[in-house]
């Protein structure tokens, strides 16, 4: 039996091993792909992170996908039930590493793109591709690279659909229309090291933080509103002592993420830490990285478009969400334009054996292709 166009280009993908920042040639087979289609593309490496941006269409608004080709490590070779760079077929399942997150979507991207421009070939507005290999790593050199140079070139994105395993139980039954903020923070308490017998020698900053920590934790952040759960404060690693039983460590540290809604701004957030550990009275600094804002799409043009492709593909709508992790979605909102998230069931992505339904991606390519039509096609874009 042949295998469709979407199938086979995700078995090309996934056989090759681009764990992050690797992109092993992926992102040469897709360009070779838009280029055959007139896309203008531009490579844009930085930091070792392979990038491109890519265009078709001169003026009038954008339509972006977005994704990523670099993927996650594969952890025991031996645990996988086949080679995780090997695609295989089992049960109607394409399992490899990066079959869900997120080859699978860019080899549905690229065909519904070659599917669209074969009967739109002077569509309406622009249509783009914005691909990194840094998404499942620091994501300094990737998406964020490529937005900066897109404000310097003066170019804007006004729709975007990143390719994210969005999808829960089926495919299609959530689209993420936002994403919270992810603010770190890295604790740093200092006491006096001593021995366990003479505590009045000693300040132990385990003592010392023991209650501000659980005051932190305890801290109402802001109630959330109708499109985000209320702000919270997750501790994910604390250490202190030398490993003895006998010595009042001098020092404590600890590891803290907030995952935040748009009800708070990481200023108020890391105000509001400070204002604990200062009422506390203890000998502390802090260092702060925000890994991103949260962002936010109203249903709107883009939410309808997609909805419509969805109903046309499948017959039915998605659930809106902004639940979840963090995406490149964050960078690329900061341009100013909507951003979805759409893509594959994720209940395996980032495991072993991670697999997508062969039937999901060809139905993914068309609604790809839908939210085409819906936003750019013949007459539908100045």
């Amino acid at each position: 039996m042949m295998k469709s166009p979407v199938l086979t280009l995700a078995e090309d993908l996934i056989s090759r091993p681009s764990v992050t920042p690797e992109d092993a040639g992926c992102q040469d087979l897709m360009i070779a792909r838009l280029e055959a289609l007139d896309f203008r593309v531009t490579r844009l490496p930085a930091g070792g992170v392979q990038n491109f941006w890519a265009e078709r269409g001169q003026s009038g608004p954008c339509l972006c996908f977005a994704g990523h080709t670099d993927v996650v490590p594969t952890g025991p070779l031996e645990a996988w039930h086949s080679h995780p760079f090997s695609p295989s077929i089992r049960d109607g399942m394409l399992y490899g590493r990066g079959a869900a997150d997120m080859k699978g979507s860019l080899a549905a991207m690229i065909v519904a793109a070659e599917a669209f421009v074969a009967d739109n070939p002077r569509h309406g507005g622009r249509l783009a591709f914005l691909i990194t290999s840094d998404e499942e790593g620091i994501a300094t050199h990737g998406t964020r690279h490529v937005v900066d140079w897109l404000r310097e070139q003066d170019a804007n994105i006004d729709w975007c659909v990143v390719g994210e395993p969005s999808s829960e139980e089926q495919l299609g039954d959530v689209i993420k229309n936002g994403r919270r903020g992810s603010l770190n923070g890295h604790l740093t308490v200092q006491g006096i090291q001593g021995h366990v017998a003479y505590p009045d020698k000693a300040d132990n900053p385990i003592h010392r933080a023991f209650r501000p920590l659980a005051d932190l934790v305890e801290q109402s952040w802001d109630a959330g509103n109708e499109f985000f759960p209320p702000t919270r404060l997750q501790f994910s690693n604390i250490h202190a002592g030398t490993g003895a039983n006998n010595v009042i460590p001098g020092q404590l540290s600890a590891d803290f993420n907030f995952r935040f809604s748009t009800e708070s701004t990481p200023e108020s957030l890391q105000t509001g830490v400070h204002q604990i550990l200062d009422a506390a009275q203890i000998h502390y600094q802090i260092d702060w990285q925000l890994s991103g804002p949260p962002f936010f799409t109203a249903p709107g043009t883009l939410v309808a478009a997609t909805q419509q492709a969805l109903k046309t593909a499948l017959g039915h709508a998605a659930k809106l969400s902004t639940g979840g992790g963090t995406s490149d979605g964050r960078f690329i909102a900061q341009l100013g334009g909507q951003v979805v998230e759409l893509g594959p069931v994720n209940s395996t992505i980032h495991k072993l054996n991670e697999c997508v339904a062969v039937s999901d991606l060809e139905d993914l390519s068309r609604i790809y292709a839908g939210i085409m039509r819906n936003l750019l096609g013949s007459g539908s874009a100045e």
